[in-house]
């Protein structure tokens, strides 16, 4: 039986939907969330998901999110309009988010709601869609297809577009699953005729067919190191980087690479050190867990002068901590993890585009400077899924730096592999280079790759090691910084990665209460951009949001020279995003506003 508590009425226009599909782990809801991106992506729709699970493979709460809007976000909004809840606790838990008229679907096969658990206004869409499933369908898996079909209805979509996405995501699976899978949404269908949908609760903005795709910053990032001519990846599966093994073993093969699961973090380094070295574009892939156990790898990629990318995905620490929340605590183990004194470069992404065009740089980046390069991500921008334009590939560089040829090897008469340059950066070739001989170890060395421990030798090896970041920074070679909003404003705010997004958003909810911000997004992190500095130096106060506890970020910026009293901390680490709000308070706050 399925029960509506409010009459039809006419659907209200929305151009800009956040909606949460919640159940326990293993119950769809992603998939549902996942679906409806497609098609709202389809419409000409900026799309925009988050998840929020447990570390478990089934059970637990389990959550997606999605936004969709004709503007583009890179962020949740602050109000859920669409509510699908396959238990009370997912209505429970979305209650304090609840548009005026939040419409909600609620899976009744274990009871109905409390009467007057939700507020005035919500319209309530109840189904037992788990019966549903288990009567005609033998499985209760197929509630979140019943689910998908009341919700589409309720958003106006047509069915056809409805059943041409399933088609599209399930065929791969054979026929009896996709026909499953479309019989479970005619259920939702018949359900939402029985809930007196009709035609549509919302009106949702529809702008124009698009070419758009979706993808999440882990896939955005593996695609730029492929483009890039990446062709070894290494890993082992840790949560949020094992999408970036998975997207990579399917690819890397396609176009002559090779992408592998290692037995440890401490074999995926070394084996990516391995095929660096015979001069193959060579990246890894971890989360704080496994970075720890990295670090010697680390330093012996900085010692041996080998190009490297690694990328580290950081979740909730210290130890496994949280594994599949967020949080950007892992900044100073990238900034100054391994022994000794070695350069390397930290770069961080902000959005999927980012990520492609930052996959593509720091690949460009190790090979040219033969150093370590860390690509800082975190659980949102590894996993988040977002729509963007397709990317244009007619305009990638691949630069390979100062490598040899067979010829430029022969012209030399002698090939030192650590020769001393002006620019920190000594010419190189391949393993099997005639009159090429490279001698590598982890020890120090004179130019020709002999051990040595000659005092006056190795200052002068440190210093020119030291050169690479100076020849990067002079150059410009390092991803920039990018301003946003009011340059000329006296208030200021700093973020990267999962902070992009709300601080965008947060911007413009403070100009329209008359309050001038102006963002800086550094992409670079390490080497400190010195525009990042006077950036914090010039304004009046400067917020630094953050995803840890010890301000990292901006204890970095103090480090190289920030003024400590123009900064005030924004910092979170409860495992939840950043939100917009995280940001308005504090400024609206220092500006006498509540």
């Amino acid at each position: 039986m399925t029960t509506v508590d409010a009459p039809r009425y006419t659907a209200r226009h929305i151009d800009d939907l956040n909606m949460i599909c919640s159940g326990q782990g293993g119950d769809g809801s992603l998939t549902v969330t996942t679906v409806l991106a497609d098609l709202l992506r389809r419409d000409g729709l900026h799309v925009y998901t988050e998840r929020d699970v447990l570390s478990r493979i089934k059970g637990g709460y389990a959550a997606a999110s999605l936004r969709a809007s004709a503007p583009e976000r890179h962020a949740m909004g602050d109000h859920l309009e669409v509510v699908v809840a396959f238990e009370e606790q997912g209505v429970r838990r979305a209650i304090p988010r609840l548009a005026h008229d939040a419409v909600v679907v609620f899976d009744s096969s274990e009871g109905n709601l409390p009467e007057g658990l939700l507020p005035d206004g919500a319209r309530l869409l109840a189904a037992p869609m788990g019966r549903y499933a288990v009567r005609d369908l033998g499985r209760t898996l197929y509630k979140n297809m019943i689910a998908t079909g009341i919700v589409t209805r309720a958003l106006g979509i047509p069915d056809d577009e409805v059943r041409d996405a399933l088609r599209t995501r399930f065929k791969r699976l054979g026929q009896p699953i996709l026909g499953y899978n479309l019989q479970a949404l005619d259920l939702g269908f018949g359900a939402a005729e029985d809930l007196q949908v009709g035609e549509g609760l919302y009106n949702v903005t529809q702008t124009h067919g698009s070419e758009r795709i979706q993808l999440t910053g882990n896939e955005a990032l593996a695609f730029g190191f492929l483009v890039a001519g990446g062709r070894f990846f290494t890993g082992y599966p840790i949560t949020p980087a094992t999408d970036i093994l998975d997207w990579l073993q399917k690819w890397l093969p396609q176009f002559g690479g090779i992408a592998r699961q290692a037995e440890d973090e401490l074999a995926a380094i070394n084996m990516a050190i391995g095929a660096a070295l015979t001069g193959v574009r060579s990246m890894t892939g971890t989360s704080g867990p496994g970075l720890a156990l990295m670090q010697e790898g680390v330093s012996q990629a900085g010692s041996g002068e080998i190009p490297l990318v690694i990328v580290d995905t950081q979740r909730s620490g210290p130890s496994t901590g949280m594994p599949t929340k967020p949080e950007q605590s892992d900044i100073n183990l990238m900034c100054f993890g391994g022994n000794g004194d070695f350069p390397r470069i930290v770069v961080a992404p902000g959005s999927v585009q980012d990520c492609f065009e930052i996959g593509i740089q720091a690949t460009n980046l190790a090979e040219q400077f033969q150093i370590p390069v860390y690509v800082a991500m975190d659980q949102g921008t590894c996993q988040n899924l977002a729509t963007i334009e397709p990317f244009d590939l007619d305009t990638i560089e691949i630069d390979r730096g100062k490598r040899l040829t067979q010829e430029q090897v022969d012209a030399l008469g002698r090939y030192d592999r650590y020769a001393i340059t002006s620019d920190g950066v000594s010419p190189y070739t391949v393993p099997g280079t005639a009159h090429g001989m490279s001698l590598v170890t982890g020890n120090e060395r004179y130019p020709d790759g002999t051990v040595t421990t000659n005092p006056g030798n190795r200052r002068v090896m440190v210093a020119k090691r030291d050169r690479k970041l100076e020849t990067a920074v002079r150059g410009g070679h390092l991803p920039s910084s990018v301003l946003w909003g009011d340059a000329e404003a006296e208030i200021g705010v700093i973020g990267v990665g999962g902070a992009f997004g709300p601080i965008l958003e947060a911007l413009e909810r403070l100009d329209a209460r008359g309050i001038a911000v102006a963002y800086h997004q550094p992409r670079t992190i390490w080497p400190v951009p010195r525009d990042t500095v006077e950036f914090i130096n010039s304004r009046r106060r400067v917020f630094v949001a953050e995803l840890n506890s010890a301000a990292q970020l901006a204890k970095l910026f103090i480090r190289e020279g920030a003024d400590p009293a123009k900064i005030q901390h924004v910092l979170r680490f409860d495992g939840e995003p950043m939100r917009p709000n995280d940001i308005v308070g504090p400024i609206a706050s220092y500006c006498g506003q509540q």
